[in-house]
C-alpha cells in the first residue's frame, strides 16, 4: 500500500526526462561473467604466449623498447601487463565532431551509434533490378543519403568507386565525395601509406586552410591493422603510424572468419579476434599513448558448407554482440559489424538477417555499429533504397535499446481512475499528447494503414515507398562544403566528380 501511495503522489504534470541521444545499451550479455573472464584471459594468454607476426621492424624495436618481447621466429609478444596497461592508458571515450560539429558524436561507454561501412563493389539499380558495377557518383549519393536521414550517426566508404583510374585517385576521390556530400562524421581508408597526408591536405582545405585538421578531426582512418590469424598487416600499420602523427583518429579493424581465418568455436573465434584487436591498441599506445583510438572487433562467420563469408546468420550476431560485450567491459571505444545481410534483394530475408543482428549488437552496448545499413549480398552490394529501409529499421532498433523509462508521473493511479470511471481511453488526455513524440518512435517507410486504406492509396510496398524517398532526397543536395573551398581542392587534386555533385 504504501508503494500505491508513493507513485500516486507524483506529479501529474510531469514529463519524460530528455531522450538520450544516443541510447546507451549493455543490458544484453550473450557471455556470462565467468566466460566473458575466460575469452578475456585467453586472449591475453594468445599474445603472451603466441604473439602477433610481421610487425614492421621500426615498430617492433618500439614496442620492444616498451615491454614487448621478439620470439625466435619473429613473433611480437606482449605481456598481461603491458596489454592491461595499454587499456588503462588508452582513450576512453573519443571524440569525432563531423564537419558540421553541430552533427558531432562521441564514442565510447555503450552509446550506440548506427553507421555505413564496407567496401562494395557493386550497386543494386532499381531501376532495373541488376546489379553494375559501383562508381563515384554512386558512393557521394549513398554518403548524401547517410547525412539526410534520421538514425545513421557516421558514414564510412560503402562502394568502392572501381570507376577510378588509380589507387590514389581512388583514395583522394573517396575522400572528397564523402566530405562533400556529408556533414557527419566520415570515415576513410587508404590504399597506401602515403595516401594519408595527401588526403590529410585536402581536409585542411575543406576547413578553409587556416584551421589545422587535427582541431576538428571530422574523419576518422579506418585501419585494417591486423590480418588474421595474428598477424599485423604491415601497410596497415604504416596507414596508423600516419594518420597518428596527421592528428586523425583511428578505428582498427580485425575481421577474423570462424572456420577460415580464426578458430571454428565463437568462443576461439572471440578469443583471438580480441587478441588481434588488444594488439592493435598496444601499438597505438607504443606511437602515441591514449590517442583516440575505437577497436573495430568484427568477427565474421563462414558457412562452412562453402568456405564463403556469411553475414546475416544468428552465429554472426551473437558473435558481434559478445565482441561489443567485452570491449564494454574492457572500458575501450568499440566497433562492431551488423546488417551484414546475404540477401540481393531488401527482402524478407535482408529484413530479418538485418533486424536480429543490428538489434543485438546495439542491445549489447555497441558504441559504433558498422556495415548497418544499404548493405546486401554479404556487403558485396549497395542500394539506395535499402539504406533508407534500413534508417527505418534502425529507428525502431534505438528506440528498444532506451528500454522502458520508469519516470516521475509515468505511473500515475489517480490519472488512471479518472480515465476508467470517464471517457474510457487516454487518447485525449494531455500526457499523451505531451508524450506521444518522445516515447514513442514513429516509422517513416513502414505501413501502418488499415488493408482498405493500404489498397486505396495504391497497395504501395516499402520498396515502393523506398524509391520515391530515395528520389526525394537526391533532388535536394544542399550543400554545406563553401564553394571557394571546394574550389581550392579541386585546384589541388585530380577530382573526377563533377562540379555540382
Amino acid at each position: 500500500m504504501a508503494r500505491r501511495s508513493r507513485v500516486a503522489e507524483r506529479s501529474p504534470g510531469a514529463t519524460a526526462p530528455a531522450i538520450p541521444s544516443p541510447p546507451k545499451g549493455g543490458r544484453l550479455r550473450p557471455l556470462l561473467d565467468r566466460e566473458a573472464d575466460d575469452v578475456v584471459d585467453a586472449a591475453f594468454s594468445i599474445l603472451e604466449r603466441i604473439g602477433m607476426a610481421g610487425c614492421p621492424q621500426d615498430l617492433a624495436d618500439m614496442a620492444q623498447a616498451q615491454g614487448a618481447s621478439l620470439r625466435d621466429d619473429g613473433r611480437l609478444c606482449f605481456s598481461r601487463a603491458m596489454v592491461e596497461r595499454a587499456i588503462a592508458r588508452a582513450a576512453k571515450t573519443v571524440n569525432l565532431p563531423g564537419y558540421d560539429e553541430a552533427r558531432g558524436i562521441t564514442i565510447g561507454g555503450g552509446r550506440v551509434h548506427i553507421g555505413t561501412g564496407g567496401a562494395a563493389v557493386q550497386m543494386l539499380d532499381a531501376e532495373t533490378s541488376t546489379f553494375r558495377d559501383s562508381t563515384l557518383s554512386d558512393l557521394h549519393g549513398l554518403m548524401h543519403l547517410v547525412g539526410s536521414v534520421d538514425n545513421v550517426h557516421y558514414g564510412i566508404r560503402p562502394v568502392i568507386a572501381r570507376d577510378m583510374p588509380t589507387s590514389l585517385a581512388l583514395d583522394i576521390n573517396t575522400a572528397f565525395a564523402c566530405v562533400k556530400a556529408c556533414p557527419k562524421p566520415i570515415g576513410v581508408s587508404f590504399d597506401h601509406p602515403d595516401h594519408v597526408g595527401e588526403i590529410i591536405r585536402l581536409f585542411e582545405l575543406a576547413l578553409g586552410g587556416g584551421l589545422k585538421f587535427s582541431a576538428r578531426p571530422f574523419c576518422f582512418a579506418v585501419i585494417v591493422h591486423a590480418v588474421s590469424p595474428l598477424r599485423f598487416s604491415p601497410e596497415g600499420m604504416l596507414c596508423m603510424v600516419n594518420a597518428i602523427h596527421g592528428g586523425m583518429p583511428v578505428q582498427i579493424c580485425t575481421a577474423g572468419q570462424a572456420g577460415a581465418t580464426s578458430p571454428v568455436t565463437l568462443a576461439g573465434a572471440l578469443a583471438q579476434g580480441l587478441a588481434e584487436a588488444l594488439a592493435g591498441l598496444v601499438m597505438v599506445g607504443v606511437i602515441k599513448p591514449g590517442f583516440p583510438c575505437i577497436l573495430a572487433f568484427m568477427p565474421f562467420i563462414s558457412d562452412l558448407r562453402t568456405g564463403a563469408m556469411s553475414g546475416g546468420g544468428g552465429e554472426a550476431a551473437i558473435a558481434n554482440a559478445a565482441a561489443a560485450q567485452l570491449l564494454l567491459r574492457l572500458g575501450v571505444p568499440s566497433t562492431v559489424s551488423a546488417g551484414m545481410t546475404d540477401a540481393k534483394t531488401a527482402d524478407a530475408q535482408a529484413g530479418y538477417e538485418k533486424g536480429y543482428s543490428v538489434a543485438l549488437a546495439a542491445q549489447a552496448g555497441a558504441d559504433m555499429i558498422n556495415l548497418s545499413v544499404g548493405m546486401l549480398g554479404s556487403i558485396m552490394a549497395a542500394s539506395p533504397e535499402a539504406l533508407v529501409i534500413d534508417d527505418d529499421m534502425c529507428g525502431a532498433i534505438l528506440r528498444s535499446v532506451r528500454g522502458v523509462e520508469v519516470m516521475d508521473g509515468g505511473i500515475d493511479l489517480d490519472r488512471i481512475e479518472a480515465v476508467v470511471t470517464g471517457d474510457g481511453h487516454y487518447l485525449g488526455e494531455a500526457q499523451t499528447l505531451a508524450m506521444m513524440k518522445t516515447e514513442y518512435v514513429y516509422p517513416r517507410l513502414g505501413d501502418r494503414q488499415s488493408i482498405s486504406d493500404w489498397r486505396e492509396a495504391g497497395s504501395k510496398t516499402i520498396w515502393d515507398r523506398a524509391r520515391e524517398r530515395v528520389r526525394a532526397l537526391y533532388e535536394v543536395r544542399p550543400s554545406h562544403l563553401p564553394l571557394d573551398r571546394e574550389n581550392a581542392i579541386r585546384a589541388a587534386f585530380d577530382i573526377h566528380l563533377p562540379e555540382g555533385g
